[in-house]
C-alpha cells in the first residue's frame, strides 16, 4: 500500500468523523480518536505547548502520550480502523 493511498483513506476517515457528533461517541473512544489524529498530523506530543490547561486538556494529552510511541502512520491506520469500526455499526 502506497503512502499516497494511506493519505487518501486517512483523509476519508476524517471527514466521516466531521460527520459524528460528540454524542453519538464514548468519551474514550473520542479520545483515542484524538490521540491518533495529533500523532498522524502533529507527531509527539510536546508537553511545553501549553502551560496551563484544564483537566480536559489534561485527559486528551494523556491519551496522546500513551500513543506517542506510533509512527504517523501507524496512528493514520489506527484512526481509519476505529472509523470504519463504527460505521460498520
Amino acid at each position: 500500500m502506497t503512502n499516497n493511498n494511506l493519505e487518501i483513506r486517512f483523509q476519508e476517515a476524517v471527514l466521516s468523523a466531521s460527520g459524528m457528533t460528540q454524542a453519538s461517541l464514548p468519551q474514550d473512544v473520542q479520545l483515542r480518536l484524538y490521540a491518533f489524529y495529533k500523532q498522524a498530523t502533529f507527531g509527539h506530543v510536546d508537553l511545553r505547548q501549553s502551560a496551563a490547561y484544564h483537566l480536559r486538556d489534561a485527559f486528551k494529552i494523556n491519551a496522546w502520550m500513551q500513543i506517542s510511541h506510533l509512527t504517523a502512520d501507524e496512528a493514520k491506520e489506527n484512526y481509519i480502523e476505529i472509523i470504519n469500526s463504527i460505521l460498520k455499526k
